[in-house]
């Protein structure tokens, strides 16, 4: 792992989005599954994981029977020739994932997901979907998570036959993405100097974005070893809120849930320090805006950049 790699891959960000949207209008890649589909399963692990929570309640919504399990589980979803399995793994290589994946070769509609060609997952797959992040040569997955939410955006379409224009959205976000990154003098410091506390960093988000959560979460832990957790918005009031009259509370709030209000009262009663980014909030320290920010298919698709940046600000130190 590199930092300085790190960072060059963050700021690749645009350019990779810009190259998967343009993909995606020359070709779809999941015209070969199958017309009936009874059941979505995803299996992964770690950002994986958590690009596929999102997924599926997206699914779910939309009256389709769809779950992101631990690959991991000892147990779930019996292999069966109605379920499309979506095997998540960047690298192609997570053993959790190859087992789980392994119950449900030549049973079950395998879908693999991956940024490597030739990987282990793609072995056995009926149909094999590449990520297009390009390498990520910081070591951190960090594009390909990205890329991972993009992607699944456009299966919900297949599936579903609706939802946004995912290649217009895809530029939108790397538009989002570059007024990130031309913009971070004016904001990085400020973010790194206000998150910067004794007691590691929280991050919280709505149901409908908490990939975003837990993904800046693991960028701090990954990169500067940082301790991090993430939480959903309405369960703050429920599990993390009892943190912020011991710790020197410190957290980054992406706005957009309907009990926003509910943490914010808490955190201006003990005087906890929260950053939001993509919106406002009466009692937040600061916050960090971006183009497109209203739209919450961009901000699911970009506000982890904020988190991935400030990470990279103190890995780099």
């Amino acid at each position: 792992m590199n930092p300085e790699l790190y960072l060059a891959d963050l700021e690749a960000k645009p350019a990779a989005l810009t190259g998967l949207a343009d993909a995606l209008e020359a070709d779809d890649p999941f015209g070969a599954l199958p017309p009936a589909v009874r059941r979505v399963l995803f299996l992964g692990m770690g950002s994986s994981r958590y690009a596929a929570g999102v997924a599926a309640a997206r699914l779910r919504a939309a009256g389709i029977d769809a779950v992101a399990e631990y690959a991991s589980a000892a147990t779930s979803y019996p292999p069966d020739p109605g379920t499309l399995v979506v095997a998540i793994s960047a690298t192609g290589g997570s053993r959790e994932t190859l087992d789980a994946v392994a119950r449900h070769r030549g049973r079950s509609f395998v879908l693999a997901m991956t940024n490597r060609d030739g990987s282990p997952v793609a072995e056995g797959a009926d149909l094999t979907v590449p990520m297009l992040a390009g390498e990520e040569r910081g070591g951190v997955a960090c594009r390909t998570f990205q890329h991972t939410i993009a992607l699944l955006l456009a299966l919900h379409g297949r599936l579903t036959g609706s939802g946004p224009d995912v290649p217009a959205l895809l530029r939108r976000a790397a538009e989002a993405a570059a007024d990130l990154l031309e913009r971070r003098g004016e904001w990085l410091e400020r973010a790194a100097e206000l998150l910067d506390g004794p007691h590691g960093v929280y991050t919280i988000a709505p149901a409908e974005r908490l990939s975003s959560a837990e993904q800046s979460a693991l960028m701090f832990r990954e990169g500067p070893r940082r301790a991090a957790d993430a939480c959903e918005t309405g369960d703050w009031a429920h599990v993390d809120v009892y943190l912020t009259k011991t710790l020197d509370y410190r957290a980054i709030l992406f706005p957009g849930s309907a009990y926003d209000e509910q943490a914010m009262d808490w955190i201006r009663q003990r005087g906890s320090t929260v950053l939001t980014v993509g919106g406002e909030l009466p009692g937040a320290r600061d916050a960090v805006r971006y183009r497109h920010d209203d739209d919450p298919g961009v901000a699911l698709l970009t506000e982890t950049l904020v988190a991935e940046l400030v990470a990279a600000r103190w890995w780099i130190g």
